[in-house]
């Protein structure tokens, strides 16, 4: 008789861990696939800071269009900070309204984030409220900061108040139409509204040695190519056309931008 022997190393061998925990070991590609992925993720913005690209994390929840938005949002606001500064150099009665107040000061009050256009000063007033200040025959106060809190706040709600955009955000076109429409008017009221004594409320274009000064025309030029600009970059984008107003300049109202 003969006993046949069989050696349990054998089937050990012969019969690998595959039956006994099948799901503890990842597929090998897609264990490599993450594990690249993840060291992507982490060396991205090392070896983006590094070549000397300016990156930002919050860029990845923005696209084409968001970020073309807020490139023409800081514009803007350098263009009215400079219309800013060259009205209190035209009109430096105005800020010594204010004789706590520097021009810098002024400049802060209006580049606080989020945005704050709501001065006790000005009676909380802004947008349309506020421009309306600056060319009341009896108002008291520094026209040139009622004058730019009126200004910033139209255009900044033409943005629903934000200062910069993500995915999710959308802009209505039409918004940003008027706000160009009511540039032009608010130019037109600059330069033709008038004291008893027939001079303006505020001045800002005018002559010097013979010679036109229309520093002024060309910043309110820049703003509405702007607003014009981004008003069909978002109908574009949103599929969507824009009502085009006929509206004179020398309307005693301003196409509606909600607060």
């Amino acid at each position: 008789m003969v006993l046949l022997s069989v050696r349990p190393s054998v089937y050990n061998q012969a019969m690998p861990e595959t039956f006994d925990q099948p799901s503890l070991r990842p597929a090998p590609r897609a264990q490599s696939f993450s594990g690249r992925l993840l060291l992507l993720l982490i060396s991205l913005p090392i070896l983006l800071s590094v070549s000397g690209c300016d990156f930002n994390v919050k860029n990845l929840a923005k696209n084409d269009v968001d970020m073309i938005v807020d490139q023409h949002i800081l514009e803007l606001k350098s263009l009215t900070d400079r219309l800013m500064v060259k009205l209190y150099k035209r009109n430096p009665r105005e800020l010594a309204k204010a004789p706590q107040r520097t021009v810098n000061q002024r400049l802060r009050q209006l580049s606080s984030i989020p945005p704050n256009y709501r001065f006790a000063e000005l009676s909380n007033k802004q947008g349309e409220a506020a421009l309306e200040l600056a060319f009341q025959p009896d108002y008291s106060g520094d026209r040139v900061f009622a004058f730019m809190v009126g200004l910033n706040s139209m255009l900044h709600a033409s943005y629903n108040m934000q200062t910069e955009l993500f995915l999710l955000d959308q802009l209505d076109q039409q918004l940003l139409y008027n706000s160009a429409r009511n540039l032009e008017i608010i130019n037109w009221r600059m330069n033709n509204f008038k004291r008893f004594d027939s001079k303006p409320y505020l001045l800002s274009n005018g002559y010097h040695n013979g010679i036109a000064n229309l520093s002024f025309e060309r910043l309110f030029g820049k703003m509405i190519l702007i607003q014009d600009m981004m008003a069909k970059v978002v109908a574009d984008k949103n599929n969507r056309t824009i009502s085009a107003v006929i509206h004179s300049v020398a309307s005693t109202t301003l196409l509606p931008i909600p607060f």
